[in-house]
């Protein structure tokens, strides 16, 4: 019976100390408008081939569901906490700079997009967060996420994978 209690003190103990995932809010986040939402009228099934820094990859979302379009503004240093999408992302640069980090690049080495630039997220999990590294500019996006169940967030927030930062 002692053995049984030391254990489940072991247990507590580590709980207390490791403590649960906590996600990572985000922060310097000056305005994020969601302009629009809708669902596609005709079935569409969507396949993107993309071509990342350490290789290519497909993207397929047969037969789309929800998409928002969506403006956000980051202030100086602002950035997105650690989250997720549910579907594809495509994400314009408008104005300033915009450093997107992985959270399964070992190196947290992070890529930065400049003003006209765009770059796609792959979504379905791929956990990831943006950052304004400036600390004078705003930096504006333009988002469309796809493949959003109805009524369903657009945005996941995950735990800090302890990768970077």
């Amino acid at each position: 019976m002692r053995m049984k209690r030391t254990w489940w003190a072991a247990v507590a103990a580590l709980t207390l100390v490791s403590g649960p995932a906590q996600a990572t809010p985000p922060s310097g986040i000056v305005s994020a408008t969601v302009w629009a939402r809708a669902a596609f009228a005709d079935a569409v099934d969507l396949k993107l081939k993309v071509n990342e820094g350490n290789g290519e990859a497909v993207l397929h979302a047969p037969d789309l569901q929800d998409t928002v379009m969506q403006s956000i503004v980051f202030g100086p240093g602002g950035q997105t906490g650690w989250h997720s999408h549910p579907g594809p992302v495509v994400v314009l640069v408008k104005a300033g700079e915009l450093t997107l980090y992985s959270a399964d690049d070992p190196t947290c080495s992070g890529r930065t997009f400049s003003a006209g630039q765009a770059f796609i997220d792959r979504g379905r999990g791929h956990v990831h967060l943006a950052r304004n590294l400036s600390l004078a500019q705003n930096t504006e996006i333009w988002v469309t996420y796809f493949d959003v169940p109805p009524g369903a967030p657009f945005r996941t927030d995950a735990a800090d994978p302890g990768t970077c930062f």
